[in-house]
Formats: structure tokens, sequence, C-alpha cells
């Protein structure tokens, strides 16, 4: 329609609140090879759709999504909100949560007004197009296809950080079939330097080497993704977080450019949502965390998930205060809560903590709950 239509794409993005607009060819992402090998080493974790053949198809070539597609628009909406106390983020009777998931689920928020814009740019088009909106949904190296797009670098972290905005940003991204007269010029692979802070302030040495993260020692993959028993190596190391893990973010330079967040919907609505006491999180049942957590990013863990997490955070805590509170989970329903619960109550190291553990073993019937039981006794 005109030679202008990138402009005005980006000048619509900004309409629709979007802080970052990108416009790239859709050609396959200059990362794949790496992804790939991180795939073949087996980093993804239990997140087996990573790996997945048709998934990695659509990672090759992306007109296996949208036949024909000729760009990608990318764009990046900032959650960074007014700073939390740190005494109380790192307050131990407290579980804490990454701050993107301080407020409701970005995809609700993002993924109709992306779709807006979608609707839009094919109004501003004579022939009919075809469109893929994802909102961290699709199969394609986004991050890659966003410093591409010009919207930042890779950090060592593997982050898409902006020298202007740091990283605590979302994406999105629309496939069209639409071809423009003129793309963004892609941002350097990466602008780290000899900075290595993300690298070693990782609790759990999740990063082999720079630009590499095995997702098995991620707090985030651990807390919200992994669903079994984290192991207990990596238990002492994950300190309070209950819900991902800012640490990588936190120290990068970069993030003194940081950039406010103006969507009122990811701020959290008081410092529970950030900091949640541990004995609120303890005693939660399914209808109760559905009550709390409803319309939240959480909500994806559900209740066992977080109370697993929970239990982790009481355990390092390490305070009798919250034995009360542990001592029903050794007979919760669910044996990843009396796991995690019997390992908690463990790390107490007093005589009231060995009665519990011997009672729960008397009655405990699960394998992988009764060996915690015994290893938990054996440490005393």
């Amino acid at each position: 329609m005109t030679n202008n239509l990138a402009e005005a794409v980006r000048a619509q993005a900004a309409q629709l609140g979007f802080n970052l607009v990108g416009i790239t060819p859709a050609q396959p992402s200059p990362t794949l090879a790496a992804y790939q090998a991180w795939v073949e080493a087996g980093m993804y974790g239990e997140m087996g759709y990573l790996a997945r053949p048709d998934r990695q198809a659509r990672r090759q070539d992306l007109n296996v999504i949208v036949p024909n597609v000729r760009s990608l628009i990318i764009v990046a909406l900032d959650y960074r909100t007014q700073p939390i106390p740190a005494s109380l983020l790192n307050d131990p009777s407290r579980g804490r949560i990454a701050a993107y998931a301080w407020g409701i689920d970005y995809h609700d928020l993002m993924t109709p007004r992306l779709q807006e814009l979608a609707n839009w740019l094919q109004t501003q088009i004579a022939e009919p197009v075809q469109q893929r909106v994802y909102v961290d949904t699709g199969a394609i190296l986004e991050r890659s296809h966003a410093q591409q797009a010009g919207l930042g670098f890779i950090g060592k972290n593997t982050m898409l950080i902006s020298p202007r905005r740091g990283s605590f940003f979302f994406l999105g991204e629309i496939l069209t079939t639409y071809e423009f007269a003129d793309y963004d010029q892609p941002a350097p692979p990466t602008m780290c330097g000899s900075c290595s802070r993300c690298l070693q302030a990782c609790p759990t040495k999740a990063f082999p080497k720079p630009h590499v993260l095995d997702a098995r020692r991620c707090i985030s993959y651990l807390t919200i993704e992994y669903k079994g028993s984290i192991a207990r190596e990596l238990r002492p190391q994950m300190a309070n977080w209950i819900v991902g893990c800012d640490v990588c973010q936190d120290v990068c330079p970069w993030q003194r450019f940081g950039v406010q967040s103006q969507e009122s919907a990811f701020f959290p609505i008081d410092h529970d949502r950030a900091a949640p006491p541990l004995a609120s999180l303890l005693t939660l049942d399914p209808a109760g965390f559905g009550e709390r957590y409803g319309e939240a990013a959480i909500s994806r863990l559900k209740r066992d998930r977080l109370v697993r997490n929970a239990c982790v955070a009481a355990g390092n805590w390490r305070d009798p205060a919250i034995l009360p509170l542990l001592a029903p989970l050794l007979h919760d329903a669910s044996s990843l809560v009396r796991e995690h619960a019997a390992w908690a109550i463990g790390r107490n190291f007093d005589d009231s903590a060995i009665a519990l553990l011997q009672q729960a073993l008397q009655t405990e019937t699960e394998p992988i709950v009764h060996n915690e039981l015994l290893q938990s006794l054996q440490e005393h």
C-alpha cells in the first residue's frame, strides 16, 4: 500500500501500548544450530515440547507455521514495576516471586492487543494476507528474531537486553505473508563485553558457559516448569525463590536503564503478591489457591507445585516456628508435597522435627517420600 507502512506499524503498536517494535524478514534464526546443540545436550529438562520434531521443523522453516510467510513483527512490553523493598524480598519467612508474575498473566493482556495489531495491518493492505500471533507460545526462537529485528542483543544469561531498557519486558510476534519495503537493522549479537556478573551470580550455577543455560539447574525451570522432585543438592541454593528467579537479570549492569512499565495490570496488588509469607502458602488448599491466584501468572503452577516450592523455602529458612504448618503436609494428598515437607522439617534439626519424621515414616507408603524421610532422619 505505502512505502511507509513499516513506520505506520510502529506507530500503531505504540498506540496499543507496546514499548518496542521491530520488523525483520521471516528467515531462520541465526542461532538455530546453537539451539539444536542445546536440545541434543538434553538441557531442556522435562520441557519435551522444545525438542519435539514437529516443533523443530517450525523453527527451521517458518513456512511450516504460515505458508509463504515473509515478515516477523516483534513487539516488547515492559513489566518492571515500582521497586519492592529488598528487606522484604529477602526475608526468609517469605517466598520470593519473580517480577514478571507479580500481576496478571501477560498472555491475557498482550495477545488481544497483538491480534488487534494484526487485524489493523490487514486493513492497510489491499490483498488478503495470512497471519499468526504468538505471545511466548510459538515454536520460534523469538529472542533471536527480536535481535534480528533490532530490539536488543542476547546477553550471556540468554536474555534479550535492550541497551535503553534492560531486559524486563515480554515479547510477542506476528508472522505475516506481507513483505515490507524496508526492515529494521539487526542489533549487535551481544554487547556484554567481558562482564560475567550474571554467570557468577546464578545461585545454582545454571550457565555452563556464556549464552548457554542448562534449564535443569535453573531456579525458574525448577519452580515453574518442573513437575517432579527437586534435586536435594539444589534445594539449599534456591533460598526463598518460589516462582521464577530474577538474579541473572537483577545483577546485569544494563538494568540501570530499566524503564518502569505503564501497565498497571503488571503491578502487584500488594507486597504479598511479590513476597507472600510462607505461612500463608503452606496452608493453601486447591480452592484457596484458585481464589488467590486465579487470574495471576502464578496460576499455571497449580497448588501442589507452589506448596512444594514453599516447603523448599521453609527448609531454607530453618526456623522451628514453621514446624506446626509443615507437620500437616507430611500427610498431604500430594506425595510431591509430602516429600518436600519432609525435607523442610528435617532441616530444623531439633527433637520435635525428629519426632514428626519418625511418626510419618510409620505410615508412609510412597517410596520416594519414604526415602526422603529416611534421608532426613539419617542427617540428624
